[in-house]
């Protein structure tokens, strides 16, 4: 069973937001990339975009598959993982260290009073 990191917060659209002060990471969890397969393609806002919880801010495409990312948060995007461009492949070897998407200085952190713990999520899936 894969376990999911206590310091994150999830959404049901398989999105994770890692919270340091006011920048969120965002990326998406590991069984979202289980369910994808070989990714082979990611799509990322541009630094200084203004994204809204909830809304489409990329897609990852696969083998199987394009999924829109949703953002569990709005705010500013304020850096991007330029080198899934190259190596989107990352994104499944380490979906929570090397394979973050996004970097966002939030605007309203109560946008995550209706996301997941790690245990909520893993009962999700």
């Amino acid at each position: 069973m894969t376990s999911y990191p206590e310091d994150l917060r999830y959404l049901d659209s398989h999105e994770y937001v890692r919270l340091d002060g006011e920048i969120a990471t965002i990326g998406i969890t590991e069984f979202a990339v289980s369910q994808l397969g070989d990714i082979v393609f990611v799509e990322l806002p541009n630094v200084e975009d203004e994204i809204e919880k909830g809304e489409k801010f990329g897609t990852v495409e696969s083998v199987k598959a394009v999924e829109e990312l949703i953002s569990p948060i709005g705010g500013i995007v304020i850096e991007c993982n330029t080198t899934l461009e190259d190596s989107p492949e990352i994104l499944s070897d380490d979906p929570y260290g090397d394979g973050w998407l996004i970097k966002v200085k939030i605007t309203d952190s109560s946008d995550l009073d209706d996301s997941l713990s790690a245990e909520q999520y893993q009962a999700l899936v």
